[in-house]
């Protein structure tokens, strides 16, 4: 692969957003779903993005992380118009600068949670001994290095999405997006889940962008964007983890 990772520049947020909008063709009719979207997100912010279902949130997070295309407007990510990517640069800029965690955790289930990890690493041509190295670390890091040869049925929800979070750092991204990563778990390892969001922010200094519809979940983020028929309603600062 050719492309770099980005690097924090010291004025300019990671992600610069100006009259963003978006719209899809629904049974022969153009259906708006984000208008005039204006945003800034600097580096090292935990951003939550939240609205009620249909208003674009998932939209948008799509859109910063190379996922879609926006109809017009301009889109940066570390200083870099994403929107004039080819689908082919698309995939080699995904593949450095952004990890994934989704809500149903995606994890491949014919593999271990060593080798879902693994995954990402794959693609940067690592040798074997550093892959194994950066995944032994992650997984320590998530408190799953116990549990690496087990399969994804044999592990709990919380531990899944442990496994996910680790599969989204482990290639040290430029940004982290999380798309309701704590809808499908319990209370308890819903807790966990942001707390260990919350150390990826304030002690790495990972931006995280993240998606849900639940307001204790948003809580865990420094920043709030509310969001209604596709455009930003609100926004508000949180407490500081």
């Amino acid at each position: 692969m050719t492309d770099t990772p980005v690097h924090p520049q010291s004025l300019a947020p990671v992600v610069e957003i100006l009259h963003l909008a978006k719209s899809y063709w629904r049974g022969g009719q153009v259906v708006p779903v984000l208008s005039d979207i204006t945003l800034d997100i600097q580096y090292g912010e935990f951003t939550a993005l939240m609205g009620p279902s249909g208003s674009g949130k998932s939209t948008l997070l799509n859109l910063i992380a190379g996922i879609d295309k926006p109809d017009h407007g301009m889109l940066r990510v570390g200083g870099r118009d994403i929107t004039a990517l080819s689908e082919s640069e698309l995939a080699d800029w995904r593949a450095i600068n952004v990890g994934f965690i989704f809500q149903f955790y995606n994890l491949m289930p014919v593999l271990t949670a060593y080798e879902n990890v693994e995954l990402p690493l794959m693609l940067t041509g690592l040798a074997r001994s550093e892959r194994r190295t950066r995944v032994e670390l992650t997984l320590s890091a998530v408190g799953l290095l116990d549990r690496m040869k087990h399969y994804p049925n044999e592990l709990s929800g919380g531990q899944q999405q442990r496994v996910a979070i680790a599969r989204a750092i482990v290639t040290d991204p430029t940004l982290i997006v999380a798309d309701e990563p704590t809808g499908d778990l319990d209370r308890v390892s819903a807790g966990e889940v942001l707390a260990m969001l919350q150390r990826l922010n304030t002690e790495v200094g990972k931006t995280i962008i993240m998606v849900t519809h639940d307001a204790t979940a948003a809580g865990a983020a420094k920043r709030t964007i509310h969001l209604d028929k596709g455009e930003i309603r609100a926004a508000e600062i949180g407490p500081v983890p």
